[in-house]
């Protein structure tokens, strides 16, 4: 028989329990990864070949989390090769260390060693993604992040029926890692990719690639999440589903005013996040979901070709599990915009706003304590020891830079060097605010296409308020660039086409609702600005997230000193972190 102490307990311990759940769920619970870097041979178009994974998988394994959830992803390197992964997009609040570019943030995992990547995902929530972040290795490392809203936040649109993650990869069947040191050895570019892939897969459209092919079967009626990803290494792209119309409502993790389109162009690195709602009734009919590149360059300079997955209905009266793809029905292919259509580029990423709603603001700096002209773009190094090469001329080779400073890594890591205090001889504080020599950036290019190497920092103090124009250059041609800066998102203010104008420009700025992410295209013969707080200490990697262009040295890093309270000053390195 119950005692009055005993009911009173009861009741004492259901409501502590609710209170533990409140807390849980307002700060988060911790998850635990385990990541085991190995090799696994894959075939694709007809062609075995060993490709490094994590877990076995191509692509990885999915990481899950929720909004103020701990994430503990303990990496074992079992191969050959160097690694680090980056977690793309997670703000790394205080917990630069967990980042991931080599020599940046930390030196890599050597074979046989661990490394536990440890971060909190803070005000973040939506779709994002983990890749290698050394050499080429991303080209078969790489999966999904998915952060779900805190529990019981809905979505800021109608919960769908279902969530899929498609991530676009790109495919060579030579060894990338090979076709990588024979190009930084000969001094041209790497030979393209030989196709595209969506969730691993090449698709119909390439050689005895119909059984590897992506399908995704709806119900009539039923609303489906798209998590889009591109980690393909070298490509922009265009992507629709024949006569079905797509809803934009999130991108890089962030929110957007939601807009309806039948194409969308994403850039590597990019991810977003779209509606598809199914036809009302069963169509009698599959459709293509197709992706295929964007580039001003010369076709024959990249890989243009087409890859398709297929969008297939459950027939009615037919059980889920029973598979019911129907090879005899209409299939219907969408049309994409031709592979150099800026226009079409420049009007999607037009529509991208934020919500800038009182749940979901859009924190745009108003004023600004720094500001910064960065010229984005290609040129030239001199064969090394008077040889020749397979450059632009067989006295040069191919070279990228920012501000024509291409950077050159350092052999031990930059976070480690500014935390011990020991810089000396391994970077300098002194990257240029604005291009050294000025020019007619989008006209004919200077006759010298050299550019200048080193290891420089840019430094800002904790707290300041940045904007930075991004300038691309027609120095071997105009290009689009999509630009990724660790450890921030941004807004993306302004963009036009041509030399930005310092005394006109500005005053187009959208400082209301501008699009607020972590990877943005410098549009091909134009310029992008950006803001951003510098609210997060360490030093951050930015660099083109085309990878051909991060190996020629289009690349730079941040250093943001500490503030001067103790929340805001960098944590000490975690007692694992890889040596030299």
């Amino acid at each position: 028989m119950a005692t009055s102490s005993d009911l009173l307990r009861a009741p004492c311990s259901f409501l502590m329990a609710t209170m533990m759940l409140l807390i849980v769920q307002a700060q988060g619970i911790t998850r635990h990864y385990n990541f085991n870097v190995q090799t696994a041979n894959v075939t694709r178009l007809c062609a075995t070949k060993s490709i490094v994974t994590v877990n076995g998988q191509y692509p990885g394994p999915a990481l899950v989390a929720r909004e103020g959830d701990r994430v503990l992803v303990r990496v074992t390197n079992h191969v050959a090769h160097n690694m680090t992964l980056h977690w793309h997009g997670i703000r790394q609040l205080r917990s630069g260390w967990a980042d991931g570019p080599a020599y940046i943030t930390q030196c890599p995992m050597q074979t046989g060693q661990s490394y536990v990547y440890n971060f909190t995902v803070t005000g973040q929530r939506g779709t994002l993604w983990w890749h290698a972040h050394i050499s080429w290795l991303r080209a078969t490392v790489y999966g999904a992040i998915v952060i779900l809203p805190k529990h019981g936040v809905p979505y800021p649109f109608a919960a769908p029926h279902k969530e899929v993650p498609m991530i676009f990869g790109e495919w060579w069947k030579a060894d990338t890692e090979a076709l990588v040191r024979q190009a930084l050895k000969t001094g041209g570019a790497p030979n393209v990719s030989d196709a595209f892939t969506i969730n691993g897969l090449p698709g119909p459209l390439y050689k005895c690639s119909a059984k590897d092919t992506f399908k995704l079967k709806v119900e009539p009626g039923k609303t489906y999440l798209l998590r889009l990803i591109n980690a393909a290494l070298n490509d922009e792209l265009f992507f629709s589903v024949a006569n079905h119309t797509l809803t934009v409502v999130e991108v890089d993790a962030v929110y957007v005013k939601p807009f309806t389109d039948k194409t969308l162009i994403i850039s590597p690195g990019q991810t977003t996040n779209v509606l598809l709602t199914a036809k009302p009734f069963y169509p009698k009919a599959n459709f293509y979901m197709s992706a295929a590149p964007y580039s001003v360059i010369r076709p024959g300079t990249f890989d243009n070709t087409t890859v398709a997955g297929i969008l297939e209905y459950q027939k009615p009266g037919s059980h889920h599990s029973v598979s019911s793809f129907d090879k005899d029905l209409p299939l219907f292919k969408p049309t994409l915009p031709r592979f150099n259509d800026t226009g079409f580029v420049t009007n999607f990423t037009s529509k991208l706003r934020s919500l800038a709603t009182p749940q979901y603001p859009a924190a745009v700096p108003q004023s600004v304590d720094r500001r910064f002209f960065f010229t984005i773009g290609l040129g030239t190094l001199p064969c090394p020891g008077n040889a020749t090469c397979q450059g632009p001329t067989n006295t040069t080779q191919f070279a990228a830079a920012v501000n024509n400073v291409s950077l050159v890594l350092p052999s031990t890591a930059l976070l480690q060097s500014h935390f011990t205090g020991a810089s000396r001889g391994v970077y300098g504080s002194n990257f240029p605010v604005m291009p050294l020599s000025q020019f007619n950036y989008t006209g004919a290019p200077p006759n010298n296409t050299n550019v200048a190497t080193g290891t420089k920092l840019l430094v800002l103090p904790f707290n300041s308020s940045v904007e930075l124009v991004m300038q691309d250059t027609s120095i071997l041609g105009i290009e689009s660039h999509p630009l990724h800066l660790h450890g921030f998102n941004f807004f993306v203010v302004g963009q036009g086409f041509g030399n930005y104008d310092s005394v006109n420009d500005p005053a187009k700025f959208n400082l209301v609702d501008p699009v607020e992410r972590n990877t943005v295209g410098v549009p091909a013969g134009g310029w992008v600005a950006i803001r951003f707080l510098a609210d997060n200490p360490g030093v951050w990697f930015m660099h083109c997230h085309l990878e051909v262009h991060t190996t020629w040295g289009l690349r730079m890093a941040w250093l943001v000193l500490d503030g001067n309270l103790p929340n805001q000053k960098l944590a000490p390195p975690p007692s694992d972190l890889p040596k030299c």
